[in-house]
């Protein structure tokens, strides 16, 4: 019977703050070097209603932390679709209440709010749900999907497991080492690195193991010592790239390289995708594999416990290899990206990312057929691993309307925590709990 328990982190007070705003604010005013605040309240608690309910938002604006008035203008819409309602209001001792309507489907209503004072405009916006536990993907799985997988996995089988390993003492510590490792994926020749963190003096038969796929764009691997503790929590950890460019090579290599690779519409999610069998993705995701591939063939790993974990593209990729290897029986996903493609292709449907509909000429009938085939509903389907999802309703890149689509999928143990406020980020503690809930379920 599959386990829910959702948290809700009401957080309205919490805007407009980078990651280095929440490790400073100690030190720091809050909003961090910021001179307003909005407060934006809806009169429902956790953010949701029932289609057919109004929903009420109260709306705060401050400069300097003291009301201000001023004409508050208004848009609504539904979550990233065109406004169909306009107006404004009169802020009053800095505070106004809208009624955003309802809506008359399952989905999210997003409000957009502007303030033009001393000759700046400041912006913010909110999004509540209605009847969310109604959200059902548009993307259907097709026939041969589970076949087609099942085929490419055994051709992988048949690759020989080839890969270098070099101590890197720059990310080891006193108490992880770590390791960059270069894997063959394929016969084709395709290759990954990866930063392969094992805790010091790893003892063999005694580590489970966790896979991080990296989200989107091609850049180096992100501050690799930003989990140093899953090492120093006696796990190993393998981070990675999906586009075998080295991590060593300079920031401006990479900017270089994503200029000339990674521009819309011809960027990797966009190539090949008229065949399914040419698609980018195809290596990248069987790739998921090899890498599971490599940390179960690792002495030091405990024979039973392996868990992957990323977030937006990573949170995508983690929710396919569970899908894909069963090997996987801990699968931890944030706002979870490449979710529902086609769904813009229904009129007043929201898709996911990476919005293909804003791409002139991508949405054929041969592009919507391969998207089917990894698009990540699809792969939720399959997923019998214990699950933990982390997003936010404010988020504009996965949007919360994907993120159930993907949860409500989901047949298997899994626990959630939704934090309404958020756009698309999660903060270091919402990860270190991801670790720790790792730590928890091991088996």
């Amino acid at each position: 019977m599959n386990k829910l328990k959702t948290i809700f982190l009401l957080l309205a007070f919490i805007l407009a703050m980078n990651m280095s705003g929440v490790q400073n604010i100690k030190a720091e005013n809050y909003p961090y070097k910021s001179d307003y605040l909005w407060l934006t309240v809806p009169d429902h608690a956790d953010w949701l209603y029932q289609t057919g309910e109004n929903a009420k938002v109260e709306v705060s604006f401050c400069k300097y932390g003291i009301p201000r008035d001023g004409e508050l203008k208004y848009s609504i819409g539904n979550d990233m679709l065109q406004p169909d309602k306009h107006g404004s209001v009169k802020l009053k001792n800095g505070r106004a209440v809208i009624n955003m309507g309802t809506k008359k489907t399952p989905g999210f209503r997003d409000m957009k709010l502007s303030v033009s004072l001393d000759g700046k405009t400041y912006e913010h916006h909110i999004k509540v749900g209605f009847s969310v536990d109604k959200i059902k993907p548009y993307t259907q799985e097709p026939q041969d999907f589970r076949s087609f997988w099942q085929k490419n996995v055994e051709e992988l089988k048949q690759v020989p497991m080839s890969y270098t390993k070099e101590l890197y003492k720059d990310y080891c510590t006193d108490k992880i080492d770590c390791y960059l490792v270069k894997l063959q994926i394929d016969k084709m020749g395709h290759s990954m690195y990866g930063f392969l963190f094992y805790p010091k003096n790893a003892q063999p038969g005694k580590h489970p193991v966790v896979l991080c796929p990296p989200g989107a764009g091609i850049k180096t691997i992100k501050e690799p010592l930003r989990h140093k503790y899953y090492a120093e929590n006696g796990f190993i950890r393998l981070e990675i790239e999906i586009h075998g460019l080295d991590p060593r090579l300079p920031k401006e290599t990479f900017d270089d390289i994503s200029r000339a690779f990674n521009s819309d519409p011809t960027g990797y999610l966009e190539n090949g995708i008229d065949n399914r069998d040419r698609y980018y993705m195809k290596h990248v995701y069987l790739a998921l594999v090899r890498c599971i591939d490599l940390l179960t063939s690792l002495p030091e790993w405990d024979g039973r416990n392996v868990a992957v974990q990323g977030g937006s593209q990573g949170g995508a990729l983690a929710l396919v290899a569970a899908g894909l290897d069963k090997r996987v029986n801990l699968c931890v996903v944030n706002h979870p990206a490449l979710s529902d493609m086609a769904g813009y292709t229904e009129k007043g449907r929201t898709g996911g990312y990476p919005h293909f509909n804003r791409m002139t000429g991508l949405y054929t009938p041969s592009n919507i057929s391969t998207m089917a085939y990894y698009d990540v509903v699809n792969f939720a389907r399959k997923v019998k691993a214990t699950t933990y999802m982390t997003w936010g309703y404010n988020d504009n890149t996965c949007p919360p309307t994907t993120s159930y689509a993907v949860w409500n999928t989901l047949n298997c143990e899994k626990e959630s925590l939704i934090t309404p406020i958020n756009e698309h980020w999660t903060s270091d503690a919402t990860e270190y709990g991801q670790m720790v809930w790792i730590k928890k379920h091991l088996q």
